[in-house]
């Protein structure tokens, strides 16, 4: 069946094909005779790596599978905590569930109109979140749906145009932020600076609430931007109603003096309350959190009860909102407006840069506010990027405009003592009760009373108390801030946060293209003075020529053309090629004026940039021995009688020669015999390495 001149693969092969069974029991070497010994030992050792090997598969195996739980774990968080789900945790859901969809409803009506839509699109925009966030948020406390930041940028893409160009950034908006999980570049969220943000939720507030001004005073126009709105206002304000206006501002007044009920304590100073304060003091609480329903439902009981079929009612009421689920399809990839169609491109070039602002934004505040209630635990941006991407993705098949995640929300979530982010399901629950019952009702809505909600639930997101610290910390960051405040006033939110964030680039790439330089004069232990030049920063290519001139106008003036200079390299971390060849001028500079010029605490890497770029004449050290003698050897040798050209290439053969250590002459430093006793003394510090060696790529150019 096999013979012994066979390969010894092949004879494995043939064993296995034939049947053979490789028992656990070793085979013994004289059951088989002369030239089979060898074979029968290798045919041993081959059986008794197979336990190993199959064990090696085994643990393999279960190390792929533990790092693939641990990543479904990751990416589905209700796999973690429902396992642990009680009766406690139900009741506490239940309760922030409920709280928060009372606050949500007429949240979500008074951000549809701000949006420019219709009231039930800020209802179906409001329930999908609730449902995905169970199942993939990592944060209990937060509440996805509309917000008056999502819906400000809505409408300033959808202007003049359908509800469809608002339902297809809801469904780009997802994929987006899909994208930007599966890439991990959650990074790109740290590029927005506070300063940034603080000037773009500012401008954003002051925007939304003189948005709403309109509704608050009854009055009637169309406004495109701040400026346009301001404007029209002041011209119409002698058709303000009075019927509005008195009961808009009277909302405003309810709603501030409810947001304040909260913070009333009961019981003695110092003390703990009794059962009866403690339950007073829940339900002032209950009043507060849920004041947005309160009024707008006391509000609709009064509109109601004017309304009359023979006369106008005196408030300008919300209109007929269509009760119902929203129709379940594909988001429209075209559209036709004003007898003109538009294609899938067509709609993504009106959307414009709103397609990549649009998500950045949602997942800045959505991160922010997992942060805000994580209580010192990490907060992994990817795993938000994914769940809000999924959210928008999903509710762009309900008919929803973007959302993100609810400060106001989910402070209400937080303070209602949620447990799990089931909560959210019951919220949902309630929303998808009131597009089915409750709809009717929402006809006589006053826009006043919604205006109301809008505007005191932005006016506290104007963040003026950050100026003061600011100032006393650092004022250029105001220069972002102000400029992002301004310009998104002005011009728009969407170039305002871009030029924002391209100031703060400015101010990360300046120090770069201009680091600092530190001059001084030195003198060494053994009395040699040098100018000692420290850049503050790596050498990167923009600041390549302002090295130069710095390094060569300190050479000339503080050094008078003479001095050696000495660069100290502790602070730059890094170069590229275009800074070795601004060095390699540099060092041709000094040259040519005969001064010579040494870099101190050179990184490897730095050097390693150096040698790829071939820069000759680089002279490096890193002891303070070094750099005393090397620049007493110039002292000594900088008072003898000046050397014809011939004599000083007869020295730099003499200099590469030299057993010991070699030195470039373009620093005027000659060789001395190994025997010198300023090598001996210098060398007994380390008798195992050289003071100086040759470099493998050029005989001048120097390493330490």
């Amino acid at each position: 069946m096999w013979s012994a001149g066979r390969p010894r693969k092949e004879r494995l092969r043939s064993l296995s094909a034939a049947g053979v069974e490789l028992e656990a029991a070793p085979v013994s070497s004289r059951q088989v005779s002369g030239s089979t010994d060898n074979f029968v030992h290798q045919l041993n050792a081959f059986r008794m790596s197979l336990p190993a090997t199959v064990g090696s598969f085994e643990n393999n195996r279960t190390a792929w599978m533990k790092r693939l739980k641990a990543s479904v774990y990751r990416c589905v968080p209700v796999l973690s905590w429902m396992p642990l789900y009680n009766s406690d945790k139900f009741i506490c859901d239940l309760i922030a569930g409920v709280t928060v969809g009372l606050t949500v409803i007429p949240q979500s009506l008074a951000y549809a109109t701000l949006a420019g839509l219709e009231p039930q699109y800020g209802l179906y925009s409001a329930f999908v979140g609730c449902f995905v966030y169970v199942v993939f948020g990592s944060c209990k406390d937060i509440t996805i749906g509309p917000t008056a930041l999502m819906a400000l940028m809505t409408y300033q893409q959808i202007i003049g145009r359908n509800v469809d160009f608002a339902i297809l950034l809801c469904f780009l908006t997802g994929c987006v932020q899909l994208l930007m999980a599966v890439l991990h570049l959650g990074v790109l969220v740290d590029f927005i600076s506070i300063p940034v943000t603080v000037g773009f939720t500012s401008a954003t507030s002051v925007i939304i609430a003189c948005s709403q001004l309109k509704g608050l005073l009854g009055l009637r126009f169309k406004a495109n931007g701040f400026l346009d709105t301001l404007s029209k206002v002041c011209n119409h304000i002698p058709e303000t109603k009075l019927w509005d206006a008195t009961l808009g501002f009277t909302c405003i007044g309810v709603l501030l003096l409810l947001r304040k009920i909260k913070d009333i304590k009961l019981g003695p100073e110092g003390g703990k309350p009794n059962k009866r304060q403690k339950a007073i003091m829940k339900t002032l609480w209950l009043i507060s959190t849920a004041r947005n329903v309160f009024v707008v439902v006391i509000c609709s009981f009064i509109a109601y009860n004017l309304h009359t079929e023979d006369e106008e009612s005196p408030f300008i009421l919300t209109g007929t909102v269509r009760s119902g689920l929203p129709p379940f399809a594909l988001p429209p990839f075209s559209t036709v407006l004003r007898n003109q169609t538009y294609s899938f491109a067509d709609m993504c070039s009106e959307l414009g840069s709103s397609i990549v602002l649009v998500p950045i934004i949602g997942v800045l505040g959505n991160v922010a506010i997992a942060k805000a209630f994580s209580s010192g635990d990490s907060v992994d941006a990817t795993q938000e990027l994914l769940t809000l991407g999924i959210c928008n993705l999903l509710g762009s098949f309900a008919s929803s405009f973007p959302v993100t995640g609810s400060f106001s929300r989910s402070a209400v979530n937080h303070a209602s003592g949620v447990r799990t982010p089931f909560g959210g399901f019951y919220t949902g629950v309630l929303i998808l009760l009131a597009l089915g019952l409750l709809t009717p009702y929402f006809y006589f809505i006053p826009k006043a009373s919604l205006a109301a909600v809008i505007i005191c639930a932005v006016i506290f997101m104007i963040e003026y108390e950050v100026v003061k610290p600011m100032w006393k910390s650092s004022r250029k960051d105001l220069i972002p801030t102000f400029v992002t405040f301004i310009t998104c006033l002005v011009v728009g939110v969407e170039y305002g946060i871009l030029i924002g964030v391209g100031i703060n680039l400015v101010f990360l790439l300046y120090p770069s293209a201009r680091p600092t330089m530190h001059v001084e004069k030195s003198t060494t232990n053994s009395g040699v003075e040098y100018l000692l030049v420290t850049p503050g920063n790596s050498l990167y290519f923009p600041a390549v020529d302002f090295i130069r001139t710095s390094v060569g106008k300190a050479a000339v003036k503080q050094g008078s053309s003479q001095l050696p200079v000495v660069v100290d390299c502790r602070f730059i971390l890094g170069a590229d090629f275009t800074a070795a060849k601004g060095i390699a001028a540099l060092i041709e500079d000094f040259n040519k004026r005969k001064q010579p010029i040494y870099f101190y605490n050179t990184r490897p890497s730095v050097i390693a940039v150096f040698k790829g770029a071939s820069l000759e004449e680089f002279v490096h050290f890193r002891s303070e021995d070094e750099l005393d003698f090397i620049l007493q050897s110039f002292s000594n040798n900088h008072h003898l009688p000046k050397r014809t050209e011939v004599e000083e290439r007869s020295l730099l053969v003499e200099m590469k020669e030299c057993p010991s250590f070699e030195l470039s002459f373009a620093g005027g430093v000659a060789c001395k015999s190994a025997d010198d006793s300023n090598i001996r003394k210098s060398g007994s510090n380390d008798s195992s390495t050289p003071l100086l060696e040759k470099s493998e790529t050029s005989p001048e150019i120097l390493k330490v």
